[in-house]
């Protein structure tokens, strides 16, 4: 992803990104030239991004914009998972369609298990998917551990993951706005890939968690946020949810 077009945000969804064709085509086209002269974004590590076969960008998530900042700064096409009310309205439609997402239906359980597994799809055919570890935004400006549905993908498919820093992006659009500002310029940091099978199998619930905590780590030495030491959840509701909380779990 949650109140962002989320790559977390779970679900069941549709056909991959193969049908969005032309659209994607020409709003990338269109749209990306447009974001870099407005923002004018700093962009560091480009480099570091392979330039063929499968990717898993992990960024930390701090702005509704952040799921345009990637794509735009980043110099292959990217796709994610965002929420399917996006899609509604031809307009906002074709705009999301156009930077690449892809629309799926929240959910949770099983509808988790069904949103990786279209991210999966994606990098079977090779593309490029852009995942926030944290599952939501941030709305005090600190890192949030990392939940391990990133890790899953990366052991399971053994494509690298690229680290993302976003910085200033929740000075652009901070949560609440209705419209981004043009006052300040946002920084996307690309870092060097993770190859983190040595984690060992995706089945493995300590592989996944150590895994995590490797990309999580590499996440904050490019952001330099204030780690939280905390999982970003909604506080929940009810006395059965709070034990659940508290309970130890696999946050995916």
């Amino acid at each position: 992803m949650t109140s962002a077009p989320d790559p977390e945000a779970v679900a069941s969804a549709p056909e991959p990104a193969r049908k969005m064709g032309a659209t994607y085509a020409l709003g990338r086209s269109l749209i990306t030239p447009l974001a870099r002269l407005i923002y004018r974004p700093h962009v560091e590590g480009k480099a570091n991004v392979p330039k063929t076969g499968p990717v898993i960008f992990a960024s930390n998530h701090l702005s509704f914009i952040d799921s345009i900042a990637i794509p735009v700064a980043a110099p292959r096409p990217v796709h994610f998972l965002a929420k399917s009310s996006y899609f509604e309205k031809p307009f906002s439609r074709w705009f999301f369609t156009s930077i690449g997402a892809i629309a799926v239906d929240r959910g949770a359980g099983q509808a988790a298990l069904d949103a990786l597994d279209q991210q999966k799809r994606l990098l079977d055919e090779g593309r490029t998917v852009a995942l926030y570890p944290e599952g939501t935004r941030s709305t005090d400006g600190r890192l949030y551990k990392g939940r391990t549905g990133v890790a899953f993908l990366a052991l399971q498919t053994g494509a690298p993951v690229v680290p993302v820093g976003l910085i200033g992006t929740d000075l652009v659009m901070p949560v609440g706005a209705s419209m981004p500002s043009l006052k300040h310029r946002i920084t996307v940091k690309f870092g060097e890939p993770l190859d983190l099978s040595d984690h060992g199998a995706a089945a493995s619930g300590k592989a996944r968690r150590l895994a995590t905590d490797e990309i999580m780590a590499a996440i904050h030495a490019l952001s330099g946020q204030e780690l939280a030491g905390a999982y970003n959840e909604v506080p929940a509701q009810g006395t059965i949810e709070r034990i659940k909380q508290v309970l130890p779990h696999e946050r995916v």
